[in-house]
């Protein structure tokens, strides 16, 4: 017997071999179908997927034999591997590389059949092969058949490779994620207080000495004032839109629309501000979700309005398979070409009057909506006023 001598390239090998994750795996079915359908074609009792490793034969699939791995210097594949085409074995009996193997008397292994898995980086990592208890020939067809056998072996294991590496990214983007949530609400901790109190001061100052400062030094105090203001319009804005997720777990119920309205209208709405709707029952709706959506559409809507008397309609309708939802106002407008970028996270439209935006809110919306399997647009009209339609499941 001959021990298989080592490939030439047999330590960058390994390290190929490595990169697949697949020894010591389990059984899968989507290999297990590859072996069966490799002894069917050539009519044998036996078939196998090996990967070599450095001292043995693992058995990634192994189709008539119930043990997953021998020893490498035993292996017919050790031998295969050293190939570049089919390696096939008629009779081990009368072959010098295989007299006194044990698998010839252990495993009555005569005839043996086995094709190199080639990866695309030109490394062999084991072999798809086939043994029978008899000597034997292979047909064209059934080597062919066994070559093309062997492609979609490699195929998957470059799928399988593929899949780890993104659940692995999966995983490290999921955990900066956390971290991120995590460094979004220790920053509003830290930092709501401190800025809350400098708008507080700021006030105080300016009425405990408004008869003593100059118009230049009120308007700094006011520039404070409102930097302030919309640094801590920011660190809200961001937290929301990292929490934002937290609301999708939220469990569906039946609600009524006016049930949403009365809590706007108490956060939200103003002496010279109306909110209408027509009242409605809607089943099955994540409440949570909704209620974020429409608050953060109805703030816009105000903020971005310089009428007299402000105007916000929410309208609903029940769809087959959808929620569908408008928000329309009586506000400025929007530019023709503002209108796809607004739902881009710190995004805004300039004013001469809105000072404290952050170009957060309308993105969460984007965010949640597509969460929820649905859809935003917006109609609008300069000086007219804006609809956001969205629908939602």
């Amino acid at each position: 017997m001959k021990v298989p001598k080592f490939p030439t390239n047999e330590e960058e090998r390994l390290i190929a071999v490595k990169s697949y994750s697949i020894i010591d795996t389990l059984p899968e079915s989507d290999y297990d179908n590859l072996t069966e359908l490799a002894a069917t074609i050539c009519d044998v009792p036996i078939a196998l997927i090996t990967i070599l490793d450095k001292q043995r034969n693992f058995f990634k699939s192994h189709y008539g034999i119930s043990f997953n791995e021998s020893p490498r210097e035993l292996s017919f594949c050790g031998h295969a591997i050293l190939e570049d085409d089919i390696f096939i074995v008629n009779d081990a009996r009368e072959d010098m590389r295989f007299v006194d193997n044990p698998l010839l008397e252990e495993q009555n292994v005569v005839f043996y059949a086995g094709v190199p898995l080639l990866d695309p980086s030109g490394f062999k990592l084991g072999t798809i092969c086939i043994f029978d208890h008899i000597p034997r020939e292979l047909s064209e067809s059934q080597i062919k058949a066994l070559k093309t056998l062997g492609k979609q072996v490699v195929n998957l294991l470059e799928l399988r490779k593929k899949n780890t590496n993104l659940n692995l990214i999966k995983g490290e983007l999921e955990e900066r994620n956390t971290q991120l949530k995590s460094f979004a609400s220790l920053v509003s901790h830290d930092l709501k207080s401190p800025l809350s109190n400098i708008i507080a001061l700021t006030d105080l100052l300016k009425e405990e000495n408004k008869n003593n400062l100059s118009d230049d030094s009120l308007q700094y105090l006011d520039y404070i004032e409102d930097s302030t203001t919309v640094l801590k319009n920011y660190i809200d804005g961001i937290l929301m839109y990292y929490s934002a997720d937290e609301l999708l777990t939220s469990i569906k119920e039946d609600i009524k629309l006016s049930e949403i309205a009365d809590d706007i209208k108490h956060i939200l709405i103003s002496d010279n501000e109306q909110l209408l709707f027509n009242d409605a029952l809607i089943k099955n709706i994540n409440k949570a979700a909704l209620s974020q959506i429409l608050i953060n559409l109805v703030d816009n809507a105000l903020k971005y309005n310089n009428k007299k008397d402000r105007t916000v309609e929410i309208k609903y309708e029940s769809l087959l398979t959808h929620h569908k939802f408008s928000v329309i106002d009586n506000g400025i407008g929007i530019p023709l070409n503002q209108q796809e970028q607004i739902f881009e996270i710190f995004k805004t439209i300039k004013n001469d009057f809105t000072k404290s935006n952050t170009g957060i809110g309308l993105s969460t919306v984007k965010n949640l909506v597509k969460k929820l399997n649905g859809q935003i647009s917006v109609v609008s009209e300069i000086g007219k006023g804006s609809a956001f339609n969205f629908t939602i499941e």
